[in-house]
């Protein structure tokens, strides 16, 4: 998602550093070899976790963001160079392209880009989004329409933008390996999409709207080979989210909702991704996979 109007990740909190944040050289097991992923709101955070490890599992990376660093730098991690720019020190391929991805064009040029470079679009995550409740929260009757509209526009109608295009593109590639697979999906929405919580109506409707959007998706797609999933993560560590639940009684509230392990980091998140982008997902297509250490399961 994206803190106060920035492009991000996932609405999260501080976890104890017990885990560590994603580097850009994990280690991989190649079980995306020769595909070509493009990671939305890749800068930063979630999308940058999931693009160091697509990139450790051997996939060619397009790290798209409207800008190329993190507007926040409170974890040191992210202060060592840019996404793509770790990528390819570390021996891997990635490139950046500026995008916004409420903007049909910007999109559409996205993929352009990536055939161009990499000659198609095998994995298509789409990840960019804003939690604008998080440094404003507020009751539905004093919830404004321009923040209402602003949040549905990134939230849903840029992953609608991102599914369209990307899929448009996979039904013209042969497929790929022996299952007569042609594409991979995934959307990232939020245990907040799942179920509620007070103040943030317009998020939670916004990844309530990512999640069905993607079984439909999934419906549409089915016939060509094209697996549509959506991941909902629970709240997990960031340098956006340290300001905004970085005080020490947010940060035991939210730890105390997470049974198992208590707050996430963004590889947990990654992981995920790596799976539902694999082989290993074959049969898998209109999924939603929940990854918030048990929050959900209450």
């Amino acid at each position: 998602m994206r803190w106060a109007g920035v492009y991000h990740t996932k609405i999260a909190a501080l976890a104890p550093q017990t885990r560590s944040i994603a580097s850009a050289t994990p280690t991989g097991h190649g079980r995306l070899q020769g595909r070509v992923a493009i990671v939305t709101g890749a800068a930063s955070g979630l999308g940058r976790a999931i693009a160091f490890r697509y990139s450790a599992e051997g996939a060619c990376v397009i790290c798209a963001d409207i800008r190329e660093t993190s507007k926040y730098g409170a974890f040191e991690e992210e202060t060592r160079g840019t996404t793509h720019d770790r990528i390819n020190e570390a021996g891997g391929k990635a490139v950046f392209v500026s995008t916004d991805v409420t903007n049909p064009v910007s999109m559409e040029n996205l993929i352009e880009r990536a055939v161009e470079g990499f000659g198609k679009v095998d994995v298509f995550v789409n990840n960019a989004g804003v939690a604008l409740e998080s440094t404003n929260p507020q009751p539905v009757w004093e919830m404004p329409l321009e923040m209402w509209e602003k949040e549905q526009m990134i939230n849903s109608t840029g992953v609608f933008l991102g599914t369209k295009y990307a899929a448009r593109q996979m039904m013209r590639q042969d497929a790929v390996g022996p299952n007569g697979d042609r594409g991979w999906i995934i959307n990232i929405a939020s245990i907040l999409g799942h179920v509620g919580t007070n103040n943030m109506t317009s998020y939670c409707a916004s990844k309530g709207a990512v999640i069905n959007f993607s079984r439909a998706a999934a419906l549409d797609c089915a016939e060509h080979g094209i697996h549509v999933n959506s991941v909902g993560p629970g709240y997990t560590t960031s340098s956006q989210t340290e300001l905004a639940f970085g005080d020490e009684k947010r940060r035991a509230q939210l730890q105390g909702k997470h049974p198992f392990r208590g707050l996430g980091q963004p590889d947990d998140i990654a992981r995920a991704c790596v799976f539902l982008a694999s082989d290993d997902a074959q049969w898998v297509s209109g999924v939603y996979l929940p990854v918030d250490g048990c929050y959900t399961a209450r």
